[in-house]
């Protein structure tokens, strides 16, 4: 009997499986510095402790992708070791602060599955949960990922294809929006006078920046999360497959588009939730990443008066400028040039 893991294949996920995830972890200033060097974020929540004090956090809290992150990446050795690709997400809500010295463990579900036509792979759909050292959730979503089979001729499990919510709604996020004093956020500070009342629904932002992505930085930022996917790590094998080279770590490109909003989005202080999104096309190493927002809803908070909520399409696209905003080329399909098409709520202090 072998005594290495070879990783689930799609004839090994059924219905209602429950896999709890191997290696808590950690989460250190070390961990939050690297993170910053990685992707350069410059939101002041994350940034300043005095800054978060200010508005009554605790103290800065970890950045809220990378705990998404740490969480993805345990679920990875169980799910997606042998994934041709993660599809997409739905539902995914932050629901408290992670803040270092806090230790994050993941547990998943298998709540669908589907063989794809070709027969030689499946979509397998799995709602994960992190939580923190006392058990508590900190974060929640589903994902859908397309997984190789053992082998083409296997049996494939009867079709289950969930019903998945097409957003979340304000009232969704209910706890997870913390209470701030917006009547002390310091826009000096924060580097943007733009409050919530400045964005209107159907706005469209260029962000202007572009980010190179290296070689090393996506591999050590996949290593950070622990993330084992062999399509982002093994040459070897990846030079011998359909792209000749290795995948970027899709979250990879999620965190440098967030950094990337930062320019015209500077105040969305906290990543509430994700309704929706999806890894258009792929990015390799030596892809420059531009990114577009549209703001799609804008919602007061009850309860919260000092933060409103807003919805935002944002998307990345790669070696192309976004000053004519791509998305489509003809009809419904995607530019070829769109690697991500994300739908998000964001916190944003109320002027006030």
């Amino acid at each position: 009997m072998t005594k290495t893991n070879s990783g689930n294949f799609f004839e090994d996920f059924h219905v209602d499986m429950e896999i709890f995830h191997a290696t808590p972890r950690t989460v250190t200033t070390g961990d939050v510095a690297l993170y910053t060097a990685l992707y350069g974020g410059r939101f002041a929540v994350q940034s300043a402790d005095s800054f978060a004090q200010s508005i009554g956090y605790e103290r800065s809290p970890v950045d809220d992708l990378l705990v998404f992150h740490i969480v993805f990446g345990k679920t990875v050795p169980d799910i997606s070791l042998n994934a041709i690709a993660n599809l997409g997400y739905a539902g995914m809500r932050f629901l408290q602060p992670v803040y270092p010295g806090d230790t994050l463990h993941a547990v998943s579900r298998v709540i669908g599955v589907k063989e794809t036509s070709k027969g030689d792979s499946g979509i397998v759909y799995v709602s994960s949960r992190g939580f923190n050292q006392d058990d508590e959730p900190v974060l929640e979503y589903v994902r859908w990922v397309l997984v190789r089979k053992r082998a083409a001729a296997s049996p494939a499990p009867e079709a289950v294809v969930p019903t998945l919510p097409a957003a979340l709604t304000p009232e969704q996020l209910g706890d997870a929006v913390p209470f701030i004093e917006a009547t002390e956020w310091n826009a000096d500070l924060s580097g943007s006078p733009h409050f919530f009342e400045d964005y209107k629904v159907g706005e469209h932002i260029d962000h202007v920046d572009g980010f190179t992505i290296e070689e090393a930085e996506h591999q050590l930022a996949t290593r950070l999360y622990q993330n084992t996917a062999k399509v982002h790590f093994n040459q070897h094998t990846e030079g011998q497959g359909r792209f000749g080279r290795r995948l970027v770590y899709g979250g990879h490109v999620i965190s440098m588009v967030r950094s990337i909003t930062f320019n015209g989005l500077g105040n969305a202080f906290h990543f509430a939730a994700v309704n929706g999104g999806r890894h258009v096309n792929p990015a390799f190493a030596g892809d420059t990443i531009y990114a577009w927002s549209e703001i799609t809803d804008a919602q007061e908070l009850a309860g919260r008066e000092g933060t409103g909520a807003l919805r935002v399409r944002s998307v990345g696209v790669k070696n192309r400028s976004c000053a004519d905003f791509p998305l489509f080329a003809e009809g419904t399909s995607y530019d070829a040039s769109v690697v991500l098409d994300l739908d998000y709520w964001v916190l944003m202090p109320r002027r006030g």
